[in-house]
């Protein structure tokens, strides 16, 4: 698989805002940022309702945007089950939109993605959004902040893809011996 040219969707999971962005791979550590957006939902509306707008969001950006690869964020316990569900809910539907396009699905923790962008696995939101538009070279910071956020999953992505490859790659090999 060749790395450069590489076009990842990065989506930070939610079921009120849902970040997107599509960016792409250039040489070395070079990323191109073609679109980031939100897609939001009503609280008062029906989960099935929720969940079907989210998924025809991500899925009218996969086809228009064509991703190689889907990197999103893995949920975590963050001590409230609902909300813990209905983004569990979110991801599904997302996951299920890659599937039906046979596009790979990556997933990374919250601190996986700090470490990648800042070097701190405890980055704060400020020092996240600062380090990402600084990375992609943009005029001003994204808002809100889960757009910033699918950014950063989406570069987090770009940059661990090389290594993800290798160890497919030797994993094949040694299967074959």
């Amino acid at each position: 698989m060749n790395l450069e040219g590489l076009r990842v969707m990065g989506i930070d999971p939610g079921l009120t805002r849902c970040g997107l962005s599509v960016v792409q791979a250039g040489r070395g550590r070079q990323i191109i940022p073609v679109a980031v957006g939100v897609v939001r939902t009503p609280s008062t509306a029906e989960l099935s309702e929720r969940l079907l707008r989210i998924s025809r969001a991500v899925g009218e950006w996969m086809d228009d945007y064509k991703p190689d690869v889907v990197a999103m964020e893995r949920i975590f316990e963050r001590g409230n089950v609902s909300t813990v569900m209905h983004t569990a809910h979110a991801v599904g539907v997302m996951v299920l939109a890659a599937a039906e396009r046979d596009i790979p699905v990556h997933m990374y923790t919250p601190s996986e993605v700090k470490k990648a962008i800042s070097g701190n696995g405890r980055a704060d939101k400020k020092q996240m959004t600062a380090m990402i538009t600084r990375i992609l070279g943009l005029s001003e910071a994204p808002k809100p902040a889960d757009a910033a956020d699918a950014l950063a999953i989406a570069v987090c992505h770009c940059w661990r893809a090389p290594l993800i490859a290798r160890t497919n790659q030797l994993t094949a090999k040694a299967a074959a011996q």
